[in-house]
């Protein structure tokens, strides 16, 4: 799946396409939460996953989301990241908009995501707070 804007930005879901070593160094020095995350875990999780590279007109890659899913009843965004370079030009709800829009032929039961401060990006893609956090629960790891 291929989506484009007039700019020449788009968002592309071919996973040979992604520059995976610009992938992987975005994530373990500038995401606070994949910080030190190896290679081959990057890499792993790329290739479990639905990916969405976002490429700006000369065909870089300038931000990039995935989601798990099983594309029956669930799914979970994670690893948003858009390059310092072009962020404040509204891309970040661009990718949003995009993986919400490649969702919604599953029709899935529900769509996660967990985010530390970009609240507002996720509102206007149709992304709401949890109604009931006290059910949810993450297992601990260190058992």
């Amino acid at each position: 799946m291929i989506i484009r804007r007039e700019d020449g930005y788009e968002i592309d879901t071919a996973q040979d396409r992604l520059d995976v070593g610009l992938v992987h160094h975005w994530l373990s020095t500038d995401a606070f939460w994949a910080l030190g995350r190896s290679r081959e875990t990057v890499e792993q999780s790329i290739r479990a996953s639905l990916n969405f590279g976002l490429y700006d007109a000369s065909g870089a890659q300038v931000a990039y989301a995935r989601v798990v899913t099983d594309l029956a009843t669930f799914a979970w965004l994670c690893d948003v990241y858009v390059a310092p370079t072009h962020r404040g030009t509204g891309l970040g709800t661009w990718l949003a908009a995009g993986v919400r829009d490649h969702l919604a032929p599953y029709k899935l039961q529900r769509v996660l995501l967990s985010t530390l401060d970009a609240h507002e990006v996720y509102k206007k893609v149709g992304f709401v707070p949890f109604p009931d956090p006290h059910k949810l629960m993450i297992m601990d790891p260190s058992r």
